[in-house]
């Protein structure tokens, strides 16, 4: 049965999340194994935000932003909002209204599998939202949801207390309890990237930095010239 919210979730440390900010979507969903992408559906309502944050979860019917108002009340500084609805909705669940109070938190963000509006208004506030699509669409407030409950969203489970790294490529989600294994993955993962753009700045490639030519032959790869014409 809906209507249940769940307060004062664990979130991972602090520093573990404030760190995964600097880091891109496609790092952190690489080096946890390929993982935790949220479906490309869900996209940026205004390029060059990046945030990472603590997953505040919301449950809520179709076309129904009631529970999004009562999530409010349960976000802190650094918390990313996101919502799931129980059934496919492109209405515009949120806006700039909601925004405002979410800002007054210090909430980083929202991420929600439906649509938004006000997107003018949101980048001008430069409150970042990674949406299914924006519509006009209103909402009603009539039935019950969840908030800080697993959802599934845009194809991912989400954990309350999971931590949101969202960025221009899309979205990707952290198990809680695995964000500083991971953190650690994605700095390794750093590293030998910048050592292999240094690699490549100084003219050599890829073929031959990652050791591709053997593998490629195996496979059946074949030159030919071409020769005179």
């Amino acid at each position: 049965m809906a209507g249940l919210v769940v307060r004062n979730v664990a979130r991972a440390d602090r520093a573990v999340v404030d760190a995964f900010a600097e880091l891109g979507v496609a790092t952190v969903h690489e080096a946890q194994g390929r993982t935790g992408a949220l479906a490309s559906s869900i996209t940026p309502i205004y390029r060059g935000a990046h945030v990472a944050g603590s997953a505040v979860t919301v449950s809520v019917p179709p076309a129904d932003n009631w529970m999004v108002h009562v999530a409010v009340e349960e976000c802190r500084d650094g918390d990313v909002l996101v919502v799931a609805p129980t059934a496919p909705s492109d209405a515009g669940y949120f806006g700039e209204l909601l925004a405002t109070a979410l800002q007054a938190r210090g909430v980083r963000g929202l991420v929600i599998d439906a649509g938004c509006r006000d997107v003018a208004e949101l980048e001008r506030m430069r409150f970042p939202v990674w949406s299914k699509c924006v519509s006009p669409v209103g909402t009603v407030k009539e039935t019950l949801g969840d908030v800080n409950v697993r959802v599934a969203c845009a194809g991912q489970s989400v954990e309350p207390g999971d931590v949101v790294v969202a960025d221009d490529d899309g979205v990707v989600v952290v198990p809680r309890k695995r964000a500083a294994e991971v953190l650690a993955a994605c700095r390794a993962r750093e590293e030998k990237e910048a050592r292999s753009r240094a690699r490549y700045a100084a003219g050599e490639l890829s073929l031959d930095v990652h050791g591709m030519r053997a593998e490629l032959e195996r496979k059946g790869l074949r030159y030919v010239d071409e020769g005179p014409r």
